[in-house]
């Protein structure tokens, strides 16, 4: 694969952006899993297919959509989904946990009309649910690499705010820390990686990518500095290991690094137990 990454456009545009998930994803995924909010990434990978659904279908039916990339409705629809999340949280106070099941609920209901309207899964839709080595393109690639730089840049300077917040939310407000901001901020660039990670991990296993990465470094990390490290390094093998394995065998790259991340996960259970 190394000799064909130099020949082939699509196989850079790949290797490049799963290189660059591989950090942004387990990044997120550490600060996501310390707050108990690890289905979120589940209820806005559905939400973003019924984006991805809906462009593949204005595509079809108007022919001035046709030249746009259906990840940018993705994109739209993520991040619509997770200001309606923070919506229905703050509808339901005593229940927040009710608003990441009714926007996965909506997520996969408005996405099942657009695929009928579609008449049915095509190649592309099948990409974006599973991901594909092929279908990453220089567009995509922009992409990924626009949004992983607002994510290290808003991570650098909000990190302490983001740390405080995760571990105790009423000792940040009392703090004087803008928790509401930080918050907002922090759930619209997650909603823009989890969408921008389709190509490479596909819909149904995005969340994977954020949280199994982060649940291998919990078991041996001694800080919270340490788990993001730790992430970061499992989310990277997983993805790079993923993707020679599907260029290779010729599978779909989402199986293959969520496998590749749960084989790391189970190594890491096993040496923990050996250990003790």
């Amino acid at each position: 694969m190394i000799e064909a990454i130099f020949q082939y456009e699509f196989l850079q545009n790949a290797f490049l952006a799963g290189a660059i998930i591989g950090v942004i994803a387990p990044l997120l995924g550490a600060f996501i899993v310390v707050r108990r909010l690890s289905l979120i990434a589940d209820a806005l990978s559905h939400v973003t297919l019924s984006g991805i659904a809906a462009g593949l279908y204005l595509g079809q039916a108007v022919p001035a959509f046709a030249a746009v990339n259906p990840l940018y409705f993705g994109m739209l629809f993520s991040v619509g989904g997770s200001l309606l999340i923070e919506r229905l949280r703050s509808v339901y106070k005593h229940y927040q946990e009710l608003a990441i099941p009714i926007m996965m609920s909506g997520g996969i209901g408005v996405g099942v009309i657009f695929i009928s309207l579609a008449d049915g899964f095509n190649t592309d839709l099948f990409s974006y649910l599973f991901g594909s080595v092929s279908a990453v393109s220089r567009g995509d690639l922009y992409a990924v690499i626009t949004i992983s730089l607002i994510v290290l840049v808003t991570i650098f300077f909000l990190y302490k705010e983001l740390f405080i917040l995760s571990f105790d939310e009423e000792y940040a407000k009392a703090s004087g820390i803008p928790a509401g901001a930080v918050h907002f901020a922090f759930i619209i660039l997650t909603a823009l990686v989890i969408a921008v990670s389709m190509r490479i991990v596909g819909v149904l296993l995005v969340s994977s990518l954020m949280t199994l990465p982060v649940a291998a470094a919990i078991r041996i990390a001694k800080g919270f500095k340490q788990t993001i490290w730790l992430s970061v390094l499992f989310g990277e093998t997983a993805v790079l290991v993923g993707l020679f394995s599907a260029f290779y065998l010729d599978l779909a790259p989402g199986g293959t690094i969520v496998v590749t991340s749960i084989i790391m996960l189970l190594a890491v259970i096993l040496w923990k137990k050996e250990r003790n």
